[in-house]
């Protein structure tokens, strides 16, 4: 059979066809970001956080939530940043709501207060205990668990719900097998997605994947990412929740605690690795725990491609 060789005029549209397509790879990235704020307490934090949500607003994330402290102790605050969000830029607000220390007419009407206001999606965790109480007791007129308020928000309005899931199962838990049929109860009374705890060890994050699979669960896992601040936090936060703090990680950070510039370039380093890793994986949805500051939130997400015009595309 003889050779077919092609024209010029052919390899030239065949030319042009394959840069538009690297073109359009190049611009429409396959990562979905969202990010997690906290209300402030004090001016100087109220400028960070409002600094930061405009800085990284310009990469469209698909939602920001806003944290709601333990025992509903920041409810004001988190409705005022919740209102301001709408009022002010074209994000997707999506508040944490709590049911500890509150009765289920006290949340019913603060969702439909939200509802009102144009809020469509709710993070809704059964929340943390208070500082002076070490033993849960659900509130004797309020939802027990994370599931049963799922279950109420549904009932008050169609809203899009996110929960929590915890890769190396929550401290409270009696077991792993337990803590997965929590998360599967939370997601059959409603909720769309499940966001992870923090967590540094990929394979922890894949694992708990592939048992979430096996135990009949197909939403989205999300997992939460947090791009390490300061070292001696992490390790509060992760004694608090009951994630791992690998010995790699620690060596990474060792001697860096007067040397803000070179944390934040190892920091930056980590987080990168982890969510090109997660990628390979197939995941394509990541939530950022920003602790109020943009920076390094903003680099991962470069990395991702994730970015100001990629985004707007």
């Amino acid at each position: 059979m003889p050779v077919q060789v092609k024209t010029m005029q052919e390899r030239k549209i065949t030319t042009t066809e394959q840069s538009e397509q690297t073109r359009v790879d190049a611009v429409t990235p396959k990562a979905q970001v969202s990010f997690e704020f906290f209300p402030p307490i004090t001016g100087a934090m109220e400028k960070t956080l409002w600094d930061s949500i405009e800085r990284l607003s310009v990469l469209r994330p698909r939602f920001v939530s806003v944290t709601y402290g333990a025992d509903g102790s920041t409810r004001e605050r988190t409705h005022a940043v919740v209102a301001r969000i709408l009022s002010e830029t074209d994000l997707t607000a999506a508040p944490h709501l709590t049911c500890i220390g509150a009765s289920r007419g006290e949340i019913d009407d603060i969702a439909r207060r939200y509802w009102d206001m144009g809020v469509r999606h709710l993070v809704a965790i059964r929340g943390d205990l208070p500082k002076d109480v070490e033993k849960y007791r659900p509130h004797p007129d309020g939802y027990a668990y994370g599931s049963d308020l799922v279950a109420g928000l549904k009932k008050v309005a169609d809203f899009d719900i996110s929960v929590a899931a915890y890769p190396e199962v929550h401290p409270e838990a009696p077991n792993p097998l337990s803590d997965l049929d929590n998360l599967k109860r939370k997601l059959d009374a409603g909720a769309s997605r499940a966001i992870t705890q923090f967590f540094f060890d990929v394979e922890l994050y894949l694992r708990f994947r592939d048992l979430c699979a096996t135990a009949g669960i197909d939403s989205n896992i999300v997992p939460g990412i947090l791009p390490i601040t300061r070292f001696p936090q992490l390790t509060r936060f992760a004694k608090q929740c009951g994630a791992s703090v690998p010995d790699w990680l620690t060596r990474r950070f060792d001697g860096l605690e007067d040397d803000a510039e070179t944390r934040q370039l190892i920091a930056a380093s980590v987080a990168i690795e982890q969510v090109r890793l997660l990628e390979k994986q197939g995941i394509e949805e990541f939530h950022f725990y920003t602790l109020n500051r943009a920076e390094l939130t903003f680099a991962i997400c470069h990395a991702l491609g994730v970015r100001p015009q990629q985004a707007a595309a």
